[in-house]
C-alpha cells in the first residue's frame, strides 16, 4: 500500500494557467478538510483550488472537488490518480486567460499531481511479523545466508554468549521462513514470533505503524 510519508508540492504551467499541486499525508477526513480550509486560505486569490483524498487501508473513504471547474475535469482525474498510488493532495489553478477546455484541463490537473508526488516522500507499507531468532556462532552463518536469499529485512542484532536477530518478516512468508529457519539449523534456533505490524522501509531504514483495525 503506497502511502505519503512527507507531503512536497509541484507546479505545472500549461497555456499561461498555473497549477500548483500541494500533497500531505492525512489520516482522518477531518484532517483532509482542514487541509483543503488551509489551501484555500493561503492560495485565496486563485481562481479554483480543486481537491481529492482517499482515506484507509483499504480507500475505504475517497471525496473531491471541482471548485467551479467544469464537471470530471478536475476532481476526478486527481483522484483517478490517488486511487492508483493511495494519497491525498489539494490542487490550486491560477487562470492564465487561455481556456484549456475538458481534455486540456484533465491533463493538466493530473499532471500537476504527478508533478506534487514526485517532489513527495513516498513509501510502500506492507503487512509484516517481527521475529526474534536465537542461535550459537556456528548458526550465525547460515542465518545470514537465508536473510539475504529471503530479502528479509534485519532490524538488530545482539552478540552476546549467543547470538540474537531481530527480523521483519513479510505476513505471506511466515511459514516458508520459519521452515527454512528450522532447516538451516537443524531445529537448533529458538524461534518467537510477534503481532502482525505495518512496516515500510524509509530512506533504507524501517519504519513500524499503527495497524488499523
Amino acid at each position: 500500500m503506497k502511502t505519503v510519508y512527507i507531503g512536497g508540492e509541484g507546479e505545472i504551467v500549461e497555456k499561461k494557467s498555473r497549477f500548483i499541486a500541494t500533497v500531505r499525508p492525512v489520516a482522518s477526513e477531518e484532517e483532509a478538510v482542514a487541509f483543503i480550509a488551509e489551501m484555500k486560505k493561503k492560495y485565496w486569490d486563485a481562481r479554483h483550488n480543486c481537491s481529492a483524498f482517499v482515506i484507509g487501508d483499504r480507500q475505504e473513504l475517497s471525496r473531491c472537488s471541482d471548485d467551479g471547474e467544469p464537471a470530471q475535469t478536475a476532481g476526478r482525474p486527481m483522484l483517478d490518480v490517488l486511487l492508483r498510488e493511495v494519497i491525498h493532495n489539494v490542487v490550486t489553478r491560477y487562470f492564465g486567460g487561455v481556456l484549456l477546455g475538458t481534455g486540456g484541463l484533465v491533463r493538466a490537473y493530473q499532471g500537476a499531481v504527478q508533478a506534487g508526488l514526485a517532489s513527495s516522500t513516498i513509501i510502500d507499507k506492507k503487512e509484516g511479523i517481527q521475529l526474534t531468532v536465537g542461535t550459537d556462532y556456528t548458526g550465525l552463518g547460515k542465518l545470514q545466508y537465508l536473510i539475504a536469499q529471503q530479502n528479509l529485512t534485519l532490524i538488530d542484532t545482539v552478540y552476546t554468549e549467543k547470538v540474537e536477530l531481530q527480523l521483519m518478516v513479510p505476513a505471506e512468508q511466515q511459514q516458508e521462513v520459519e521452515k527454512e529457519i528450522v532447516e538451516a539449523t537443524n531445529g537448533s534456533a529458538r524461534i518467537s514470533w510477534g503481532e502482525k505490524v505495518l512496516y515500510a522501509l524509509v530512506d533504507k531504514k524501517i519504519e513500524i505503524f499503527e495497524k488499523n483495525t
